[in-house]
């Protein structure tokens, strides 16, 4: 029988996949903690503490430790270094310098570089959601009345 180790892979870093998913975990915490406190509660000095110090936890994860786990895996793991060119399948992406018939050349480090702002603006993304979800959370959507020719709200009397 033959036995893979799906984490010895060469693509397969484990503190970059742990760090990723325990940050969105993280992140998404937040919402059953959301659903459970009634809006308008009043917060205390320390209540508002402990949850500023988490949110600067989670992006410090978000922002620095990812981001860093992807560049050090890329760099050391990947070899993606500055003089590794990026040709793609079938050398579409063969520089002209190189013989090929694309305009500019692309290393794999430009490529390393762009994932790691991908990965920044996947948890810029999953940010934004959080807090406009935070700030929303609570309010019940108003029924739109019915209007007239005019534009005007019908209003029915009982």
């Amino acid at each position: 029988m033959l036995a893979i180790d799906v984490l010895k892979w060469p693509g397969v870093n484990q503190a970059f996949i742990f760090s990723f998913f325990i940050t969105l975990a993280l992140a998404l915490v937040i919402i059953p903690f959301g659903k459970r406190r009634k809006p308008g509660t009043p917060v205390s000095w320390g209540e508002a503490m402990v949850g500023s110090l988490y949110v600067f936890g989670v992006m410090f994860l978000a922002y620095g430790v990812v981001p860093h786990q992807w560049i050090d895996h890329a760099d050391k793991n990947l070899g993606w270094r500055k003089d590794k060119i990026l040709n793609g399948p079938f050398d579409i992406l063969k520089p002209k310098a190189l013989g090929g018939n694309f305009p500019f050349t692309l290393s794999y480090e430009a490529l390393r570089d762009i994932i790691a702002v991908a990965i920044h603006g996947v948890y810029i993304g999953v940010m934004v959601f959080l807090f406009i979800w935070w700030q929303k959370r609570g309010k019940e959507a108003t029924k739109e009345l019915e209007t007239s020719t005019y534009g005007r709200p019908l209003v029915r009397k009982s």
